[in-house]
């Protein structure tokens, strides 16, 4: 067995027997007058301030995983309001990386943010379907080979994967992309995984590929939704479409541009250690 040479930050992470929090992107949703273009946002005053406070806080104590974490968030950006923080900023894209800078500082959660919706196009009747919407969704996934950049043999019968993130396994046609490029490399005598410029993405896509990778199914990672009070869990598949590979080494690049998904990857395969693998971080 390879010994594991360096990981990244993902070390300081709680036990796996821990269950994995989930964290969220706080989208902060506010209603422009028609006719505002994207360069033309309206200034915002402290009473719209407050009300944008008050709405994040709700969020944070209704969904964050770590209830004390979300009350020291809350303290602090009432403090800054309260205090005269935010009195000199009058535009709101500035205020929302403002508060995300502030609820950081406290969690140290990248996940975390806050930022506001572009104001609709005045030229546009109406929004888009959801049908529509998923419709253009898809297709700009598409386009983008749904995250897999390259995919290819390298001198030495070696397996080379480079992918930019972790599209959702069961939308579009993610989950046939990446089962035709592990198909593709599955008589390689090693692979390498290119995370170097992957920024994370859906579970489920961490599992279907991880189900190549493990002959029986392996407890990856659960998620824990403190709303619903529910624990997700993730396994690999027992079967999947093609030949596994459960015995080969398994080289993972990374960066300080890898993040998320791309690391929860990184992080289960140090840890369940059935098979050689060596991480490679590259900066």
């Amino acid at each position: 067995m390879t010994s594991v040479i360096r990981i990244n930050k993902f070390d300081q992470i709680i036990s796996k027997a821990l269950i994995t929090s989930i964290v969220f992107l706080l989208f902060l949703t506010l209603l422009f007058v028609n006719g505002f273009g994207q360069e033309n946002i309206p200034a915002i005053d402290s009473k719209t301030q407050a009300a944008i406070i008050d709405s994040v806080s709700k969020a944070l104590n209704d969904i964050y995983v770590f209830p004390d974490v979300a009350k020291n968030m809350e303290k602090l950006i009432l403090k800054n309001l309260k205090d005269g923080k935010y009195q000199k900023i009058t535009n709101l894209v500035e205020f929302a990386n403002q508060l995300t800078e502030d609820l950081r500082s406290v969690s140290h959660d990248k996940h975390l943010g806050v930022r506001p919706l572009p104001p609709r196009d005045p030229n546009t009747a109406s929004r888009p379907s959801p049908e529509d919407e998923r419709k253009q969704r898809i297709e700009q996934l598409r386009n983008d080979n749904f995250g897999f950049k390259k995919i290819e043999l390298l001198p030495g019968n070696i397996g080379y994967i480079d992918f930019r993130y972790f599209a959702d396994a069961g939308f579009g046609g993610a989950g046939a992309t990446a089962i035709a490029a592990m198909n593709f490399l599955a008589h390689a005598d090693a692979i390498i995984f290119d995370m170097r410029q992957n920024g994370g993405g859906s579970p489920s896509m961490i599992q279907l590929i991880s189900s190549y990778l493990f002959e029986e199914p392996v407890h990856l990672n659960s998620f824990y939704i403190r709303k619903n009070d529910e624990t997700r869990q993730f396994w690999t598949q027992g079967y999947v479409k093609g030949p596994k590979m459960t015995d080969i080494p398994v080289y993972i690049l990374t960066s300080s541009y890898t993040f998320s998904g791309a690391e929860e990857f990184t992080y289960n395969l140090k840890n369940i250690n059935w098979f050689q693998w060596v991480m490679i971080h590259l900066c």
